[in-house]
């Protein structure tokens, strides 16, 4: 079981107009199995296995209205108090805390920026019970154009523990946190970054103990872009599993590219859901051998 700490990336699940269709779509993409769906009351929710570990879940949205999206639950040990931070430090709440069933309580909040994230409080449903595997969830990011607000908005309700990244002209990038100050420090001041790591109270800031990124919209993407998060999936091979995105009906939102941190890739499913594809950089080692080479 993974152990996660307060506001950690915990959970994801895909609202789609087509839940069956959503199975076969991630089923040969990821070779995900998956579960019958739960009954009315719970939404028929569905959830996705990896080597028959829990690592996702699809759901019908109940109102055609409603985005279809890839959703990020952050943990917390009591929902109901997380909500009342939430409200204070200028959030609103989308959906308040609500148990579901003996599984956990469920809410939905929206930041200051109006990005929607969800809060899970586990019960018998402890959250990712693998992850950071190929096909499985691996990070998340925060896209937003009001970097000041959220910054000290996830600070005050989470703690998080913040380091800067900076663009450099070599592309190696320089780091650093911040403070009210504006000497190296441990609050959620404001920044000139793009770029921010969140590494969870408690734990020295940087890019082994992050647990989400923060990034802004900036004029390079489409106005209409409302602020959101980007959940992100390992696989062995970007390339080869946006050619199978391409195959299965999807569509590339951004080409796969070289980062520090590996090849990155921006897609979204055949129903119009949006999520992120991450493999090692070419030449880091042996990659374990999945869907998309077995079709290769």
């Amino acid at each position: 079981m993974v152990a996660f700490a307060e506001g950690s990336p915990c959970w994801v699940d895909a609202s789609l107009p087509d839940v069956e269709a959503g199975k076969r779509f991630y089923g040969e993409l990821f070779g995900w199995t998956f579960a019958d769906s739960a009954g009315p009351e719970y939404g028929g929710y569905t959830q996705a296995y990896s080597r028959g570990r829990n690592v996702a879940a699809l759901a019908p949205k109940p109102d055609g209205r409603m985005p279809t999206v890839w959703g990020v639950y952050l943990y917390t040990v009591d929902a109901y108090a997380c909500a009342a931070r939430i409200r204070a430090a200028g959030g609103q709440m989308v959906m308040d805390p609500q148990p579901v069933g003996p599984y956990g309580t469920a809410a939905m909040a929206a930041d200051p920026g109006g990005a929607v994230f969800g809060l899970w409080q586990p019960g018998t449903h402890h959250g990712f019970e693998a992850q950071d595997e190929p096909y499985t969830y691996c990070w998340a990011e925060l896209y937003t154009r009001a970097r000041d607000a959220v910054d000290v908005f996830y600070a005050t309700v989470f703690g998080y523990v913040p380091e800067d990244q900076y663009d450099t002209e070599d592309g190696t990038g320089t780091t650093g946190t911040t403070s009210t100050t504006g000497t190296t420090g441990t609050t959620g001041a404001a920044s000139d970054a793009e770029y921010r790591l969140w590494s969870p109270p408690g734990s020295a800031p940087g890019a082994d103990t992050a647990v989400l990124g923060r990034s802004l919209i900036t004029d390079a993407f489409p106005e209409i872009m409302p602020a959101h998060f980007l959940a992100y999936f390992a696989v062995p091979d970007c390339d080869a599993s946006v050619a199978t995105v391409r195959r299965l009906g999807g569509r590339v939102t951004a080409d796969p590219f070289d980062t520090p941190y590996g090849r990155i890739a921006v897609v979204a499913d055949n129903q119009g859901a949006v999520f992120a594809l991450l493999s090692q950089s070419r030449g880091n080692g042996d990659r374990e051998p999945g869907p998309d080479q077995a079709r290769a």
